[in-house]
């Protein structure tokens, strides 16, 4: 059995570009930066930083386009494709990419607000939200019946 399969987890590294193929199904082409942490032989802290390429089609490219910027966050999971093609000079030309099935947004960023969450002046998430009740009904069950 083979598998081509890819999670990534990483930071935009520019803005998506939305093209449309000839059939009108639209692409979005990206760049994603991915990094690793590692301690050498000495203890000496080394990071590796990895480029990776994103193409994505359908729906999906109209809504990384829409939503996602460069330096967003996002969960890209897809496969790994080379493609190939002749220069206007001759040569071969090779660009490897992975083509998005699936991709999860990052947590987005505070409209104007660059702190970290721990600073209460300015976060979403010090201020109490209204959530919403679930009505029980009195013939059905109750709250000491439920498993949490």
């Amino acid at each position: 059995m083979n598998l081509n399969k890819v999670f990534l987890i990483g930071n935009l590294t520019r803005d998506p570009e939305l093209r449309a193929l000839p059939s009108g199904t639209p692409v979005a082409s990206f760049g994603i930066a991915t990094n690793r942490v590692w301690k050498d032989q000495q203890g000496q802290k080394q990071e590796e930083v990895q480029f990776h390429n994103i193409v994505v089609f359908g729906r999906q490219a109209e809504i990384v386009s829409q939503y996602l910027k460069k330096g967003s966050l996002a969960l890209i999971e897809g496969r790994i494709q080379t493609r190939s093609w002749d220069a206007k000079d001759g040569t071969k030309q090779y660009r490897t990419e992975i083509v998005a099935e699936r991709i999860q947004f990052g947590p987005r960023a505070m409209a104007g607000s660059s702190e970290k969450f721990n600073n209460s002046s300015n976060s979403n998430f010090s201020q109490k939200q209204d959530l919403p009740e679930i009505d029980l009904g009195e013939d059905d069950i109750s709250a000491e019946d439920l498993p949490f």
